[in-house]
C-alpha cells in the first residue's frame, strides 16, 4: 500500500487496466444503442432472439436467469419500437414465439456491424501473434477466475 493506503503493486495495475478496459468498452456500447433509445439489457435480448428465433419469454428468461416478468417489461419496449412481434404458438396458446420485425433485423445487422468496428480499432495495432498472446493471457485470467469460485 502507498501512503494514502492506495494497493499499489504490477498485480493491482494489471487488474484495474482490466477493469478500466471493460468499462469503456461497455461505455462505447452503450453510446450508440443510447441514440436509438434502447438500453443494453434490451438490445442483448434482440441479439438473442436474432439467434434464436421463436423463443418463447418463458426461454428468454431462463436464458438470462431473470423472472418471465422481467422479460415481460424489456420485451414490451421492444415491441412498441417495432424491433419484434410476437406470435401465439399454434402448440400452445398460453405461448408467444417472439420474432424480428425488419427493423429489429436492421438493427441485428447494424450491431453486428458495429461490433465488428469496434473490435478493430480495441485491437488496431496488435500483430496477429500479439493478438493470439492477449487471448492466451485473458483465457489464463479466466481459468484462474473460475478456480477461485
Amino acid at each position: 500500500m502507498n501512503p494514502k493506503g492506495k494497493p499499489q503493486g504490477i498485480n493491482h495495475a494489471i487488474v484495474e487496466a482490466f477493469i478500466n478496459t471493460e468499462k469503456l468498452h461497455r461505455a462505447v456500447l452503450e453510446r450508440r444503442l443510447n441514440k436509438n433509445g434502447m438500453f443494453r439489457a434490451q438490445h442483448q435480448i434482440l441479439m438473442c432472439i436474432s439467434w434464436n428465433q421463436d423463443m418463447s419469454q418463458k426461454e428468454l428468461a431462463e436464458q438470462y436467469h431473470v423472472s418471465a416478468a422481467s422479460i415481460a417489461v424489456s420485451l414490451k419496449k421492444l415491441e412498441k419500437g417495432g424491433y419484434i412481434r410476437r406470435l401465439v404458438d399454434r402448440d400452445d396458446n398460453r405461448y408467444n414465439k417472439i420474432r424480428l420485425t425488419e427493423k429489429g433485423k436492421e438493427e441485428v445487422e447494424r450491431s453486428i456491424s458495429f461490433f465488428e468496428k469496434t473490435e478493430e480499432g480495441m485491437l488496431s495495432g496488435f500483430s496477429e501473434e500479439e493478438k493470439k498472446i492477449l487471448y492466451q493471457y485473458i483465457r489464463r485470467l479466466t481459468e484462474n477466475l473460475e478456480q477461485m469460485l
